[in-house]
């Protein structure tokens, strides 16, 4: 069973999973990310199901290339909305380049490229975290999307510095 310890007041959630979950708890994320969103009164807000898209789509991942996920965070600030998801395989993502629209498989990081405002991963423990961020439009403190994009282009570019063999 996945647990969560968060309150409803709270502005960042974390759901973890057990071991080797594998794509069980993928559902059980979803249904979290939906009941967060909820709680904080963004169903409805244009960015509710995206919010929802992103979620399966990183729990996937990490169910079909790292034997499951370890945790779910969201967490919103103002204006934008984080989701990540750590798992144990220290292998970056990468969008599959040559996924044919036909294919089943391939296309679940270029869904999350063209639907969050940015994205990411960076080392976590022996594995890393996978996030993406969304804007909150028409929410009071809403950063400029090219701001956060060129910042976390920078963020990588530094983690990508720091993390290569010297």
């Amino acid at each position: 069973m996945c647990t969560s310890p968060s309150s409803a007041s709270e502005e960042r959630r974390r759901l973890e999973f057990p071991l080797h979950s594998g794509g069980a708890c993928v559902a059980d994320g979803i249904d979290f990310t939906r009941r967060t969103l909820a709680d904080w009164q963004l169903i409805g807000h244009p960015t509710a199901e995206e919010a929802v898209l992103v979620a399966a789509e990183l729990l996937a991942n990490a169910a079909e290339h790292a034997d499951g996920p370890l945790a779910l965070v969201l967490q919103r600030r103002p204006g934008r909305l984080r989701i990540a998801v750590t798992d144990r395989s220290p292998e970056p993502p990468r969008i599959d380049a040559f996924h044919r629209p036909s294919d089943a498989k391939g296309r679940g990081l270029a869904v999350v490229e063209r639907t969050a405002a940015v994205w990411g991963s960076a080392p976590d423990g022996c594995g890393k975290r996978v996030w993406a961020e969304l804007m909150l439009p028409g929410e009071p403190g809403a950063p400029d999307p090219g701001a956060a994009e060129e910042a976390a282009h920078a963020a990588a570019a530094a983690a990508a510095a720091t993390a290569a063999p010297r």
